[in-house]
């Protein structure tokens, strides 16, 4: 599988891959920010992000000299996550939505409404919603780039943020619950951020099924036997701690800098759990723009 960072094999766009690249390390943060939006979990948010990126790669050669690369980007990045809401099953909510009537009440604000505790709550929206307002009140895009990513008309997007912003403003800002663990579950989880503040990761690996699997965003995807994961961790530079939270409502562990000051949340590794044991690893230290997109807490 071609990676982001290889060469392309031909030279006819290096240029342009360069660009690429280049557009991609200021956009990715967006990117992600919009995803995890979209689909109401940084993490999926992540995931979908990186799929969206690799379509963009591959699909490099065929945009149009003097194309913006930026509503490209975010146009594939929309794609690939109305695909995962329709897997949700979300279809139905979103063909209602846009069989509504493109109208707009001549009255309603126009300016930006989404703060950060409301931006959270977009996943509330309709899709069709949901995107409109993202991309106009969070990323500043302009009604004939949103209408082009979105596939509807200038008319359609003005009506879908009148219904967005006002049915926002009447939800109240209420942060998401942590959701209930099996005493089961909380259990392994707390043994497996005892075994690695402690440095067993021998301890930690018997918490894992033989063939768990292990995915550091940007750097490795396989076995976690396959892996020298935890060498990462053992490196002196920087004392790491993780402690059991919640991020965005979704359970994760939080690895900290506990430094000399106060430690600090610096990135999440999310675990997949089965039959009481850890199936899969996924670890976000090196794509710090996922949890800075997100709200977060700690379990005691």
């Amino acid at each position: 599988m071609t990676k982001l960072g290889d060469q392309p094999e031909s030279g006819l766009f290096e240029a342009r891959y360069v660009a690429f690249l280049e557009t991609v390390t200021h956009l990715r943060p967006q990117l992600h920010r919009y995803c995890a939006r979209m689909t109401g979990s940084p993490t999926e948010g992540e995931d979908v992000m990186q799929e969206a990126l690799f379509d963009a790669y591959r699909k490099l050669d065929t945009i149009v000299e003097g194309r913006a690369l930026a509503p490209w980007l975010f146009t594939i990045a929309h794609n690939r996550c109305i695909d995962t809401l329709r897997r949700r099953k979300f279809r139905a909510r979103a063909e209602a939505a846009a069989a509504q009537p493109d109208r707009i009440d001549a009255t309603e604000p126009v300016g930006v409404v989404v703060g950060p505790a409301l931006e959270r709550m977009v996943i509330h929206l309709p899709p069709k919603e949901r995107a409109c307002l993202l991309l106009k009140d969070v990323f500043d895009h302009q009604l004939e780039e949103i209408a082009s990513m979105v596939q509807s008309t200038v008319g359609g997007v003005k009506s879908a943020l009148v219904r967005a912003r006002r049915k926002l403003a009447a939800m109240p800002e209420t942060p998401a619950a942590a959701p209930a663990l099996s005493n089961e579950t909380r259990r392994l989880l707390k043994l497996y951020v005892d075994r690695f503040n402690n440095r067993d990761w021998d301890g930690v690996r018997e918490l894992t099924s033989a063939d768990a699997r292990l995915r550091v965003a940007d750097c490795f995807a396989g076995r976690l036997a396959d892996s020298p994961y935890f060498v990462e961790y053992e490196r002196p530079i920087i004392p790491w701690h993780m402690q059991l939270g919640v991020v965005d409502g979704e359970v994760a562990m939080i690895i900290l800098d506990a430094g000399e000051h106060a430690p600090t949340p610096r990135s999440l590794v999310r675990l997949s759990v089965a039959d009481g044991k850890i199936v899969r690893i996924d670890d976000y230290i090196k794509t710090p723009w996922v949890l800075e997109a997100s709200t977060v807490s700690l379990i005691l």
